[in-house]
C-alpha cells in the first residue's frame, strides 16, 4: 500500500497552474528526486502532501497513521530556546523530558529540588524509551556539527536550515520530504547525510540541485513540468537520457500539429467557391485544433548568461607568500605560499568554519595577513558573488539592484534594456518591477548573477553559487565558467560542479593547513589517498547526456513527385498522427506507476511495441522530408 497517492490534482495561483490535474504515488521504501524548473511549484508540491497547502481539487490521499516529516527552504523553528531544545522539540512530549534532562544536567551546582526533578525525569524518560531517543538527538547535532547550546533565535539560514534538518532526520518518518537539503553543508555533512539516507527505511522526496547527491540517493526521478508529474524509473543518469528523447519527440509533434494547423487555416481562408462546398465536420476539427493550440503551455526558455569580459590581466593574477591567519582559539591559515595565474580555475574545499571565505578575503587583499603578503598582478577587474547575497538592497526593485538605477546594461559590447537583460534570466517585466525582498531563494541567486555578469572582470570570484539555482540554470552556468578566459575563485560544496570547473583545488586539510591539487573534486580524492571520511569513495558521475542525432534525411535524386509518391505525401501526416498517438498511450503506461507491477511478459510486450513505434515514426518523419524536398523541387 502506497504512502502518499495523488489522483488529478490541481493546485493553481491566480492564473498560473502549479499542479494541473496531477497524479503522483510514493511506495515505501521508494527515494524519489522532484525536479523541474525554478517556479514550477516543487516546493508547494512538497508542502501540500505535508499538508501545509490545500488542493483546489483532485485527491491527495495519505496512508492513516503515516508520519511524514519535511525539511523547508524557509524552515519555522521555536525561536525561544536552544538548538538542543527545538531538535529534542521535534519528538513532542519525550522530547520535552529529553530538553529539560539536558539542561538540569548541564547545571554546574544543583539543590535538593533539582535533584528529585532529574530522578522524576530520568523514571519518565526509562518508561518512554527516552534513553534511546536522547542519544539519536545527539548523534544528529553532532553529525550535523550543530552546537546544542545556542539559542535559536538570531541563527543564520545556513544554520537555521541545519537545525531543520536535525528535527526532521530526528524524528525517524515514514516519509521524509526534503527541499534542498545539501544547501549550507559542507562536503564531509553531505556524505554522512547521504549515507544516512540510504540506510532510511522508509520513503524520501527530495528536491536538491546536487547532481552528485540525487544521482546517489533517488531511486526514481519524478518530473515537475508544466503542471503535470511525469515519473521516470532508474537514478538520474537514466533520467536525462529518457528526457532528451521525450523532449525531441515532443518537437516533433508539435511541429506536426503545428504544420497541419497551418495547413487548414489556408484551407479556410480560400475563395468563395471553396468557403460553399467546405466540409463542416473539417471546420468543427479545425475550431478544435486552434483550441489545442491555446491551451498547449509552451517550456519555459532557457536562461541566455552571458559574461561581460574585461580586458585580459597580467599573466601573475595573486601571489601569496608565507600567509598565515588565525583566531585566538585556533589556527585557520598556517604558512600558505601559492600563485595564481592568469586562467586558472581553482575551487576551495573545506569544511565549514576551517577558513574558505577568510582566505578569499585575503586573496582579495580585504583582509590584512597576520604575516606573510599577498600581492596582486596587474589590470585585475574584480567580480564577487556572495554566498549570503548581501549585494541585492531588499528595498529596490529588481531592476534597479542589477542595473545600479539604470534603464540599459552594456554586456559584451551590446547595449541592453534593463528588461530585455533580466528576461535572458527568466525575469518577466512585471517580476522585474518587483523588490528585492519578493523574491525566493532561487530567484535572488539568478539575481545576483544578472547584477554580477553585467559588470566586466577578468578575476570572478563566487562563494557558494550553486545554492538555490535550478539543475538547467547551474548546467548553464558550468558552460559558462568553463568557457571563461578569465581567473576564478570558487568555494562550492557541489562535487559535480567542482569536477566541471575547476582545473585545480585548495584543500584546508586542518589546523591551518592548505593543500594545492590539480583537477576537480575526484582529482583531490585520488591524489590525497586520505581516510578521513570527507574523501570517501566519491558518487559514480551522472552519464553523460548520449547526443541523439536527428533522423537523417533521404538524398532523394531530383524528379518529380509520381502520383503514388503523391498520394503517399498525403496520407503520411494522418499516419504519423496515429503511430503518435500510440506512442503517447504507451508512455503513458509505462510511466504510470504499476506498470514494471505486471507480469514480465506483459511488460517486456508493451516496450518491445515502443520500440517498434520509435522506429517506424523515425522512417516515417525522414520519408516525409524526402517528399517535401521533392515537392519544393517542383515549385
Amino acid at each position: 500500500m502506497p504512502y502518499i497517492r495523488l489522483a488529478d490534482v490541481s493546485i493553481a495561483f491566480g492564473v498560473h497552474p502549479v499542479l494541473d490535474h496531477a497524479n503522483f504515488i510514493l511506495d515505501p521504501g521508494e527515494r524519489v528526486g522532484l525536479i523541474g524548473r525554478n517556479g514550477e511549484g516543487k516546493s508547494t508540491l512538497m508542502k501540500a502532501i505535508a499538508g501545509l497547502v490545500p488542493v483546489d481539487s483532485g485527491e491527495l490521499w495519505r496512508q492513516p497513521g503515516v508520519k511524514v516529516a519535511m525539511l523547508e527552504q524557509e524552515p519555522r523553528l521555536p525561536e525561544q530556546s536552544t538548538i538542543y531544545d527545538a531538535v529534542a522539540d521535534a519528538l513532542g512530549d519525550v522530547g520535552h523530558h529529553i530538553a529539560e534532562y539536558h539542561r538540569l544536567s548541564e547545571q554546574a551546582h544543583m539543590g535538593e529540588e533539582a535533584l528529585n526533578e532529574l530522578g522524576r525525569l530520568q523514571h519518565k524518560l526509562e518508561v518512554a524509551d527516552g534513553w534511546r531517543l536522547q542519544q539519536r538527538v545527539e548523534q544528529v547535532l553532532s553529525r550535523l556539527d550543530l552546537p546544542g547550546d545556542k539559542p535559536v533565535d538570531g541563527l543564520s539560514g545556513g544554520w537555521r536550515r541545519r537545525v531543520a534538518l536535525a528535527r526532521a532526520l530526528v524524528i525517524e518518518p515514514d516519509v521524509l520530504l526534503l527541499d534542498e537539503p545539501t544547501n549550507h553543508l559542507d562536503l564531509e555533512a553531505i556524505l554522512w547525510l547521504e549515507e544516512r539516507l540510504l540506510q532510511f527505511a522508509g520513503a524520501i522526496l527530495l528536491i536538491t540541485h546536487d547532481r552528485s547527491f540525487l544521482q546517489k540517493i533517488a531511486t526514481r526521478i519524478v518530473d515537475l513540468d508544466r503542471g503535470q508529474l511525469t515519473s521516470w524509473p532508474g537514478d538520474y543518469a537514466d533520467y536525462l537520457e529518457k528526457k532528451a528523447a521525450a523532449l525531441e519527440e515532443e518537437e516533433r509533434h508539435n511541429a506536426l500539429f503545428d504544420k497541419k494547423l497551418a495547413q487548414e487555416e489556408v484551407w479556410i481562408r480560400q475563395g468563395i467557391k471553396a468557403r460553399r462546398t467546405r466540409n463542416e465536420g473539417r471546420v468543427r476539427a479545425l475550431k478544435k485544433l486552434r483550441e489545442e493550440r491555446a491551451q498547449r503551455r509552451s517550456r519555459q526558455g532557457q536562461a541566455r548568461i552571458e559574461l561581460e569580459q574585461a580586458e585580459r590581466s597580467g599573466k601573475i593574477v595573486v601571489e601569496v607568500e608565507n600567509v598565515s591567519f588565525a583566531y585566538p582559539e585556533r589556527p585557520l591559515i598556517r604558512d600558505f605560499s601559492t600563485t595564481l595565474m592568469r586562467g586558472d580555475k581553482i575551487g576551495l574545499i573545506g569544511p565549514n568554519g576551517a577558513g574558505k571565505s577568510t582566505l578569499l578575503h585575503l586573496l582579495l587583499k580585504e583582509l590584512e595577513p597576520q604575516s606573510g603578503s599577498v600581492r596582486h598582478g596587474t589590470k585585475l577587474s574584480i567580480a564577487y558573488f556572495d554566498q549570503l547575497r548581501a549585494q541585492l538592497d531588499p528595498d529596490q526593485t529588481l531592476a534597479d539592484a542589477v542595473s545600479g538605477g539604470k534603464d540599459f546594461v552594456e554586456v559584451n559590447g551590446q547595449r541592453l534594456h534593463i528588461m530585455s537583460y533580466l528576461g535572458q534570466f527568466l525575469f518577466p517585466a512585471a517580476r522585474a518591477r518587483s523588490p528585492v525582498r519578493s523574491l525566493s531563494g532561487g530567484e535572488r541567486a539568478r539575481a545576483l548573477l544578472a547584477r554580477l555578469f553585467s559588470q566586466p572582470c577578468n578575476l570572478l570570484v563566487m562563494d557558494e553559487p550553486t545554492n538555490d539555482l535550478d539543475l538547467e540554470t547551474l548546467e548553464l552556468l558550468e558552460e559558462l565558467l568553463a568557457g571563461f578566459e578569465g581567473t576564478l575563485l570558487l568555494v562550492s560544496h557541489d562535487r559535480a560542479f567542482l569536477d566541471n570547473v575547476v582545473t585545480g583545488t585548495l584543500v584546508f586539510e586542518g589546523d591551518g593547513r592548505i593543500g594545492e591539487y590539480v583537477g576537480g573534486y575526484t582529482d583531490w580524492l585520488e591524489q590525497s589517498k586520505a581516510t578521513a571520511p570527507s574523501a570517501a569513495v566519491p558518487v559514480k558521475a551522472a552519464k553523460p547526456v548520449p547526443a541523439k542525432e536527428a533522423p537523417a534525411k533521404a538524398t532523394a535524386p531530383r524528379k518529380k513527385l509520381s502520383f503514388k509518391d503523391q498520394r503517399e505525401l498525403e496520407t503520411l501526416p494522418a499516419r504519423i498522427e496515429t503511430l503518435e498517438t500510440r506512442q503517447t498511450e504507451l508512455n503513458t503506461q509505462i510511466n504510470g506507476p504499476d506498470f514494471y507491477r505486471q507480469d514480465a511478459e506483459t511488460v517486456k510486450k508493451i516496450l518491445a511495441e515502443m520500440e517498434t513505434l520509435t522506429q517506424e515514426l523515425e522512417q516515417a518523419y525522414a520519408r516525409w522530408d524526402e517528399l517535401e524536398a521533392l515537392a519544393g523541387e517542383m515549385i
